[in-house]
């Protein structure tokens, strides 16, 4: 009987509003469905039935709103399982790839989720009323590993959500980024694997990408055909109705037809279509296409560097500008003509920074993930001259191209430390620059910082003691 009552009431409160006040005719008017009006109308609805108050201040309400749901956070953000400063740096947008940009973050962990704040969680609360959101991840599915390649900063992972977005996490202290990769991945390895997830898997999703076009634009079209009160339900039947099945065929058979009809990477490379590119690419596959055992680009630039740079203050040390470099590296990569005599490459440390990147990229590095724990083993040793013997053994076991490169390279570098005195770069100065760019383990654990300790060492041998480890090689 009660709700008979207010089914009345609403009625006539309905009517009285299309008399009066413009405000809320507006409202009414805009109204998504007939349940939104008569909620709208009982918001006005006194006991006695029929008398309406005054219209409340759509601004005073609207305030209310706002303050109790900033005051009150979802119970999902109070579930904290970690927080504290990480630098940051987003690197891909829902598959599309950006510049990456590193900054300091307030890092919060929750039970499903990482929100990345400016400031701390404190103030960013205080703040939330003025309507500003901080950056959120969903870890349902997401996908966690360590990282090196992507920076030339220690110490850093990606997480890749299913929805194509790829964060950078890094810490200096080895133990606190150890600490938040642990704690992440136990999130992520808590969460469900499957379909229960909101979003699609990973795996799907990076097929979905390469065919999204024919795909995305056929649930468009039947999507923006359906009035607008009904593309929840749409929604609702597309992923749980029984119906659903005819529709998932006819994707998978969409998806199958693409791929078949897909032509090979090795299609794509013999019609031109695809280049392989210097940088990024293992060394023995640049030499194979070059026809020798040293790179024509770290030739180049070795040459470049002696011809004009040899006494400029803090070089390998100094950074060149990074954009410049990328265009050196753009243009590397496309096979053009490269002059480093040009103008646009005159500042020494730009073509310090290619060389340096172009060792730093190689998917193994100039010494070879096998030979890692042999050289530390070298190194350790007390005896001068058996330490000698021994590193020296192992560059001749070498492949031609990781040996000759090398002899090549710190050929050049002893020309460097020979000019220290004006260029104030010692062998210790190169050997922090060069041990961890040229010699890594292939799994980094937690005696990260030590392994730094003997990469710095084994540059500095090479280095001091060139002429003994190399005699066995020279002309």
């Amino acid at each position: 009987m009660q709700k008979s009552t207010n089914s009345d009431t609403s009625l006539e409160t309905l009517n009285s509003t299309r008399q009066g006040t413009g405000a809320v005719q507006m409202r009414i008017k805009n109204a998504n469905s007939h349940h939104d009006r008569l909620s709208q109308s009982k918001s006005m609805i006194l006991t006695d039935v029929g008398k309406v108050t005054e219209p409340i201040s759509r601004h005073r309400r609207n305030h209310s709103q706002h303050i109790l749901k900033d005051v009150i956070p979802p119970l999902e953000q109070l579930m904290v399982e970690k927080e504290g400063y990480l630098q940051k740096a987003k690197i891909a947008d829902g598959g599309k790839k950006l510049r990456k940009n590193w900054s300091t973050s307030w890092i919060v962990l929750s039970s499903r989720k990482i929100e990345f704040y400016k400031e701390s969680k404190q103030q960013a609360l205080s703040n939330m009323k003025t309507g500003h959101k901080p950056e959120s991840v969903d870890l349902c599915g997401a996908h966690i590993e360590w990282a090196k390649e992507k920076s030339s900063r220690k110490n850093v992972f990606q997480i890749t959500t299913v929805s194509g977005n790829e964060f950078l996490l890094q810490s200096d202290i080895d133990f606190i980024i150890l600490d938040w990769f642990h704690a992440i991945k136990n999130a992520i390895d808590r969460l469900p694997k499957d379909s229960s997830c909101p979003s699609r898997n990973l795996e799907l999703f990076k097929i979905q990408r390469s065919s999204s076009t024919e795909l995305l634009s056929h649930y468009d079209s039947d999507i923006k055909e359906q009035k607008p009160e009904h593309r929840k339900s749409l929604m609702f039947r597309l992923h749980h109705s029984a119906s659903d099945t005819s529709d998932k065929n006819r994707v998978k058979s969409r998806l199958k037809k693409f791929i078949t009809r897909r032509p090979s990477l090795k299609t794509l490379q013999e019609k031109g279509l695809i280049k392989d590119q210097i940088f990024g690419s293992h060394l023995h596959k640049v030499c194979e296409r070059e026809n020798s055992t040293v790179p024509w680009f770290v030739k180049q630039c070795i040459e470049a560097v002696e011809k004009r740079g040899l006494d400029v203050d803090g070089i390998y040390r100094v950074s060149g500008n990074l954009a410049t470099i990328q265009k050196l590296r753009f243009i590397v990569n496309q096979e053009e003509k490269l002059n480093l005599d040009d103008s646009q490459w005159e500042d020494i440390h730009v073509v310090t920074g290619a060389l340096k990147m172009f060792f730093r990229e190689l998917p193994e590095p100039l010494f070879p993930y096998s030979f890692f724990e042999r050289f530390v083993e070298a190194i350790k040793k007390q005896d001068n001259t058996a330490r000698i013997e021994a590193v020296k053994s192992l560059v001749q076991k070498l492949p031609p191209p990781n040996r000759d490169t090398m002899k090549v390279l710190f050929g050049h570098l002893t020309k460097i430390v020979a000019k220290a005195s004006k260029n104030l770069m010692s062998t210790q100065s190169l050997g922090i620059v060069f041990g961890p760019t040229l010699l890594r383990a292939e799994n980094e654990t937690g005696n990260m910082a030590i392994h730094m300790v003997y990469q710095n060492q084994i540059a500095e041998l090479m280095l001091s003691e060139y002429s003994k480890i190399f005699s066995s090689e020279e002309d």
